[in-house]
């Protein structure tokens, strides 16, 4: 098993601040191009009544729990509120929005740099990108490291938390399956597989 940095909650709670506001990014543009302004108040009106607060004097431990749940619960009740509104060619536009977000997020000098070291060295791109992602996708999940070489990186998730959410399951089908896989294709060159079992899954990223 290989050892890896543990992120601190306080990180991963920021994670999660910061994946609620990427989500508003691209949800509201997207609403109020097919159905108008009002269809943006029925959505902020559905996460008033799911999202939880979030106090200032709570641990970060704490802090991370409400904010992943509040992720999760926003995530869901967003794409559920397009699919049923615009049906097939909406969640197709809702992933790509996702895709795209992503990258944005994702587009600064770290970023640029990977580009060089990509046309120099593929492979060590890849180690370095494997590498960032076991390190970024804790926030999501707890799991472990069987392998993490430069040419193949294996998480094994035991239980995956987002599975524990009563909203979860359309997060791992459409979000873990479909929009992190192209994403990491698209941006990073990484191939990303997925291989789930109930609530515990395997992914496997090796280079494209």
């Amino acid at each position: 098993m290989v050892k890896i940095k543990e992120m601190p909650f306080a990180e991963k709670y920021a994670y999660a601040l910061e994946y609620t506001k990427l989500l508003e990014t691209f949800v509201s543009p997207l609403l109020r191009k097919h159905l108008g302004d009002k269809s943006i108040m029925d959505l902020r009106s559905t996460w008033e009544k799911v999202v939880q607060p979030i106090p200032e004097d709570a641990s970060d431990e704490a802090k991370y729990e409400i904010a992943y749940h509040n992720w999760i619960r926003q995530w869901e009740s967003a794409f559920n509120l397009i699919r049923d509104r615009l049906g097939e060619d909406g969640v197709e536009e809702f992933k790509r929005a996702d895709i795209n977000a992503l990258k944005k997020e994702n587009s600064g000098p770290a970023f640029m740099l990977l580009k060089v070291i990509q046309a120099l060295s593929p492979s060590l791109a890849f180690s370095l990108t494997a590498k960032q992602m076991v390190y970024q996708l804790q926030w999501f999940t707890p799991f472990n490291v069987p392998e993490l070489t430069g040419r193949k990186a294996t998480l094994d998730i035991p239980n995956c938390k987002i599975l524990d959410s009563p909203e979860g399951e359309v997060v791992c089908k459409v979000g873990c399956q479909s929009i992190y896989p192209i994403w990491l294709a698209e941006q990073f060159k990484v191939k990303m597989q997925t291989d789930r079992k109930d609530k515990s899954c395997t992914v496997t990223l090796t280079q494209l």
